[in-house]
C-alpha cells in the first residue's frame, strides 16, 4: 500500500539548497551523498539530485506542501528574508485553499497550501 510520497527536485549546489531549505524548518539527513540530499521537515521530505548544468530559468519543478498554521508560516518566512515569488503572495483560491509560494535557488516552484473549506 502507499503511505507517503516524496518529490525528487534538482539542485545545482547542494550547500546552498541545504542552506535554503533549513532556513525554510527543514533538517538535512547525515546520509554523506555527495551529490544528492534529502530535507525533512516533521513528516514532509523532499529529496534533491545534483543537476550542476541545470538553468533555473528552464526548471519547471514544482512541490504543493499542505500544513497547518499557514499565515503564521508566512509570516515567519518574511521575517527570515524569504523572497515570496511575485505572483504567490498569500491569498485565498476558489478551490478552497489559502495559499504563497516561493521559488528556491533553483527556481523549483514551492508552494504552501491549507485548506480553508468552500
Amino acid at each position: 500500500m502507499i503511505e507517503s510520497i516524496i518529490p525528487k527536485l534538482p539542485m545545482r549546489h547542494k550547500a546552498m539548497t541545504e542552506k535554503f531549505y533549513t532556513d525554510l524548518g527543514f533538517e538535512a539527513s547525515k546520509d554523506g551523498f555527495p551529490h544528492y540530499l534529502m530535507m525533512k521537515n516533521g513528516t514532509v521530505e523532499i529529496h534533491f539530485f545534483e543537476f550542476k548544468d541545470l538553468i533555473p530559468e528552464q526548471n519547471y519543478g514544482q512541490v504543493y506542501v499542505r500544513c497547518s498554521g499557514l499565515e503564521e508560516l508566512y509570516h515567519l518566512y518574511i521575517e527570515r528574508g524569504i523572497t515570496i515569488h511575485p505572483a504567490g503572495n498569500l491569498s485565498s483560491k476558489p478551490w478552497g485553499q489559502k495559499e504563497f509560494s516561493i521559488l528556491d535557488p533553483d527556481h523549483n516552484l514551492i508552494t504552501f497550501g491549507e485548506a480553508t473549506g468552500l
